[in-house]
């Protein structure tokens, strides 16, 4: 890469907070996809993108463009579908995944609804699309920390996440409540990070940072600490070519950064090492 093409990144510091933002949403939403892949949830988290947007319609009319609300009222709204969606699997025959989608389509109705009992088409593309190119510092701090919380809870809870992923009982035996516990607390931290990825990404776009990574990486390797490396460069990559591409073609950043990450998804399937159609190496046995 030639380094005029970085120029904009040197010259201009909303493309550097808007490089930082997007790196810092690569560290925390990479590995939640990693483990909703591995959990055979990765409609979850388009689910809960859309389901967090009535809290955040609900925050944008008590208080304007304010991240605190919003965020709050994000979060919130993520939660009780969350748990909605937990109690009717559980109450009834229903999946869980049936549960959401017929949670998550009432609130993506409901958020666009609010929207517009207040604002204009623009203020309702901010918050489906974000707004990439207009990061604040606070927007930029707020990343920040819940990029920082998931990384630590991450580490703190690995073996709990990778056992509750791939075989719940283990834990069970050790405590009937654990993986519940961990399951709750899993959740949440994905609805705080769609909740901190909104802002710049949009509640649509959010998800596609978080999960195309993951399943690209899913291409090239079966074993869970490259998946996360891979998940996280591939991240890294899509950000920057994203908006490098969307500062030199004038396009929308968050959806060049997700076509950036499409593009190398569907590189992987194609030439993954691991489970790609022509795999560009096997491995032994």
């Amino acid at each position: 890469m030639n380094l005029h093409v970085l120029d904009a990144f040197i010259q201009f510091g909303f493309m550097r907070r808007s490089l930082i933002a997007c790196l810092a949403l690569s560290v925390s939403l990479t590995p939640l996809g990693v483990f909703l892949l591995l959990r055979r949830m990765s409609l979850i988290g388009d689910a809960l993108s859309h389901a967090v947007l009535p809290g955040v319609a609900i925050g944008y009319l008590l208080s304007g463009m304010s991240l605190l609300a919003m965020g709050i009222g994000g979060f919130a709204a993520g939660l009780i579908v969350a748990l909605l969606s937990s109690w009717i699997s559980s109450a009834t025959k229903l999946h869980e995944d049936s549960a959401f989608a017929g949670l998550y389509l009432g609130s993506l109705a409901l958020g666009v609804t609010l929207v517009s009992l207040r604002s204009s088409g623009v203020d309702l593309l901010h918050l489906l699309f974000g707004s990439l190119l207009a990061v604040s510092n606070e927007s930029l701090t707020f990343i920040g920390v819940i990029s920082t919380i998931t990384v630590i809870l991450i580490a703190i809870f690995y073996r709990a996440l990778v056992f509750e992923s791939f075989n719940a009982l283990f834990l069970s035996l050790r405590s009937k409540r654990l993986p519940s516990l961990i399951q709750a607390m899993f959740m949440a931290i994905v609805v705080m990070n769609l909740v901190a990825g909104f802002q710049i990404l949009g509640t649509l776009m959010t998800v596609g940072l978080m999960m195309l990574p993951a399943i690209s990486a899913r291409c090239w390797s079966n074993r869970l600490p490259a998946m996360l490396a891979l998940a996280m460069v591939v991240g890294f990559v899509s950000s920057i070519i994203g908006l490098t591409w969307s500062w030199y073609q004038s396009i929308p950043a968050g959806p060049a950064i997700v076509l950036v990450a499409t593009l190398l998804f569907l590189a992987s399937v194609l030439f993954g090492s691991h489970k790609g159609i022509f795999p560009l190496r096997k491995h032994a046995g």
